[in-house]
């Protein structure tokens, strides 16, 4: 399962959802669908204005978490 990790890149930045949507142009319920893996995809330009605004890496911002097998 691919994670994006903007709640972890906020909280160690002590910035807000708010903030990072007013900075992005962004709705707040399209950044939880982002957040929540609710998403089919993301674009180059949102990943490059997240790690912009968060002053991360796309490996900071990206981890890759194995399924778990029953």
């Amino acid at each position: 399962m691919v994670n994006i990790n903007v709640e972890k890149l906020l909280r160690k930045q002590g910035k807000s959802k708010y903030w990072l949507c007013q900075k992005m142009n962004i709705t707040n319920k399209n950044l939880n669908q982002v957040i929540k893996g609710k998403t089919k995809s993301i674009s180059f330009k949102y990943i490059e204005e997240f790690c912009k605004y968060l002053e991360c890496t796309p490996t900071e911002l990206i981890s890759i978490e194995e399924k778990k097998q029953a």
